[in-house]
Formats: C-alpha cells, structure tokens, sequence
C-alpha cells in the first residue's frame, strides 16, 4: 500500500494530565460545570492546549466495563473537541447519570459541557 496516511487526531500525551500533582492543581483551583451524567472542573494553562483528567469511580458508574465505556466516551469526546477548547486543564469526573445514559446521552451531555466551558473562557 503507497498512499499518503491522514493525519492522526488521537487523544495525544500532551493532551493528558499526568501526574496526581495536576489533577490536585485543578482541584485547589477550579470552576466547575455539572449535568446529571459529569462534573467537569478546569483551570486555565499556559500550554495554549486543552488537557484532559478522568475520574470515573466503580462505586459511581459500576464495573469495569461500564467504566471503560464511559471513559471512551469522554476521551473520544474530548479528542474531537479540543481543537476548539480554549488552554484549559479538565478533570472529567463521572456521575451517577452517567451508569444508565446511552452513548448518544453521554456525548451530547459532554459537547453541552464542551460549550460551557468555551463560553466561560471566553467570559474570563
């Protein structure tokens, strides 16, 4: 096969919150938007890029599969979004909504939060 690939527009490590040290930064100083399914807390960067957090609890969405889903959802959610994101760290935390929503429910839910966020920047 000798073709041109497209360009990748994974969920990158640059695109990440890596260390315990930056979710606990964005919790001691966040604003946060909620819904029934998420809770999204943010704070501003200086990277000029959107990074995402997950915390999605077995007690609040159920086993692992159910988990797994919803952190799909979100990362996949985030993937599509972030070239429009403003310079933002997110942590994505799961509700109880979240373990009975369908996919379509979690997404639009999500590109809701997504809008928030952009408008609250903005406002900033």
């Amino acid at each position: 096969m000798t073709g041109a690939t497209p360009p990748r527009n994974g969920f990158t490590p640059a695109q990440r919150l890596h260390t315990g040290a930056d979710f606990e930064r964005v919790y001691a100083r966040r604003w946060r938007i909620l819904d029934a399914n998420f809770s999204v807390n943010a704070i501003q960067n200086s990277l000029g890029h959107a990074r995402l957090g997950l915390s999605v609890s077995g007690k609040t969405v159920g086993d692992s599969v159910q988990r797994n889903r919803v952190k799909r959802q979100v990362r996949e959610s985030f993937r599509r979004a972030a070239p429009s994101l403003p310079a933002v760290d997110l942590v994505v935390g799961a509700r109880n909504g979240a373990r009975t929503a369908h996919n379509a429910a979690l997404r639009a839910s999500l590109e809701s939060l997504w809008e928030k966020i952009r408008k609250q920047c903005v406002v900033s």
